[in-house]
């Protein structure tokens, strides 16, 4: 994923909960003595994280076989297997698999997972990347956090729902895909809406994006006390804005400057803000976590729930970056380029501005707002990246959420289940784009420091993992039994 999108989210409301309602730890046994159903989950889980599965030295097919070879070895058929991948990138397959309903009319489900995991340094990291070490109550490994321990949950359940010969009333598919780090790699799930919608057709879809956070680190005694469920995603859409000149000497400077334009048209970005717009999601995430804080940060959010139109409560939301970059589309500078010697006028000028779309506003409407908030006409401001399309919100559709609160009301007593749009990106957009509306369920839990997803000593808690495995085995039944 490209942004990890509650690092800071569920880190806000983390510390208002800490002091002002009842958190829990997620009851499991300890780690020492797994079921003998948890031990084979881990099993599965190790291999995941130790195959690479990164752009450069990985390999997504290697993992889709692995992976092929425990489903039919649980008695999936040929007819319940497909794997997809194109010739031009064959090391970026996936895999499609279908647990069969017993109605006629139920539409399926669909969960989706992405293998591939962002490149990791061995020199860089303080433990091998690509081996899964266990240590201090925490996995360690390129992948444990994003996103294969979700991967290892759905394909451990739909194997010990096959083993046991279970059969759901809604049909079960599971489509693991590869594409998701890299905007330059094969997308699986972009390629199954585009030609085999059919595979993965449901009437909505669990994907990443969920989840909680904990008050403070585990070894320092934190509690979970929040957990999401990831409804909506803004889109990311990078401009290039550039300005040429026909150059000269620098010994005859005129006030026709490419890199003066480039200047004068980005301090007229970097001052302008977006209207503020909401969601339902948006709406009952302030609304919900303004009610858990006593202090003025969260009446302004309880504020602006009630009224969008409250200029003094989002004036105060606007100083926490985070609820800022919720309440609107963001537009921030990223790259910069310019001229072409020391001792000439520069001929050309650009700079990469990367923005994060509100859900349901078109990325042509916010090209032609900067174009109007620059006010140059020699200037171009054009599209450069489609990692896919608008943003649609999906309905905050009590028949998903109903289910979750439940279940986050059973793993983790005293904790609130607090709707959230992210605003980074996850391939949920390309399922939203034909009609499959993708929601992140709750379970995995992180520090308020984060998971280290893309970054250095990537972990996440095993009671984490263990916890979610059958939080979300149970909120599958829900939906789909």
């Amino acid at each position: 994923m490209h942004f990890k999108p509650f690092t800071h989210i569920g880190a806000a409301l983390a510390a208002a909960l800490a002091s002002t309602s009842a958190a829990s730890t997620p009851a499991m046994a300890a780690d020492a003595a797994l079921r003998p159903d948890q031990a084979a989950f881990r099993a599965l889980y190790k291999e995941m994280v130790e195959t690479d599965t990164s752009i450069t030295t990985g390999s997504c097919t290697l993992l889709a076989d692995r992976i092929e070879q425990h489903l039919r070895a649980a008695g999936f058929r040929d007819e319940e297997l497909h794997r997809f991948a194109v010739p031009e990138f064959p090391k970026e397959g996936g895999i499609v698999a279908i647990l069969p309903g017993t109605s006629k009319t139920a539409k399926p489900i669909l969960l989706l997972g992405h293998l591939d995991v962002v490149v990791a340094r061995r020199e860089d990291w303080t433990r091998d990347p690509y081996t899964l070490i266990e240590e201090n109550g925490y996995f360690y490994g390129r992948g444990t956090a994003d996103m294969k321990a979700m991967d290892a949950i759905w394909t451990d359940m739909l194997i010990r729902f096959r083993k046991a010969g279970e059969k759901p009333r809604r049909t079960i598919k599971l489509a693991l895909t590869c594409g998701e780090e890299t905007a330059t790699a094969f997308n699986g799930a972009k390629w199954l809406t585009e030609n085999r919608r059919d595979l993965i057709d449901a009437e909505f879809a669990l994907n990443e994006g969920g989840g909680g956070r904990t008050d403070k680190a585990l070894e320092a005694g934190g509690k979970v006390v929040v957990q999401n469920i990831h409804v909506g995603e803004k889109t990311p859409v990078d401009f290039r804005i550039e300005a040429t000149n026909r150059g000269g000497h620098s010994s005859i400077p005129v006030k026709d400057n490419a890199i003066y334009d480039l200047a004068n048209a980005l301090q007229k970005i970097a001052a302008y803000e977006f209207p503020l717009m909401m969601t339902d999601t948006t709406r009952a995430y302030f609304g919900k976590s303004g009610a858990a804080r006593s202090d003025a940060m969260g009446k302004a959010m309880v504020a602006i729930a009630a009224n969008p139109q409250d200029r003094a409560a989002e004036a105060l939301l606007n100083t926490d970056r985070t609820f800022h970059s919720m309440l609107r589309t963001t537009c921030v500078a990223t790259l910069l380029d310019g001229g072409h010697a020391s001792n000439a006028l520069p001929q050309r000028a650009g700079a990469n501005v990367n923005c994060r779309i509100f859900p349901g506003v078109p990325a042509e409407d916010v090209r032609k707002t900067l174009e109007q908030v620059i006010d140059n006409p020699a200037m171009t401001v054009t599209r450069t990246s489609f990692r896919g399309p608008d943003a649609v919100p999906p309905p905050l559709d009590p028949k998903i959420t109903g289910p979750a609160e439940k279940l986050v009301r059973k793993y983790y007593p005293g904790v609130p289940l607090v709707p959230v749009m992210s605003p980074g990106a996850t391939d949920g957009v390309f399922l939203e784009a034909v009609g499959i509306p993708s929601y992140g369920p709750p379970g995995l839990f992180s520090d308020p420091e984060g998971s280290g997803a893309h970054g250095l000593n990537e972990r996440i808690s095993t009671k984490a993992v263990y916890t979610a495995r059958d939080l979300l085995t149970d909120l599958v039944r829900a939906y789909a039994f």
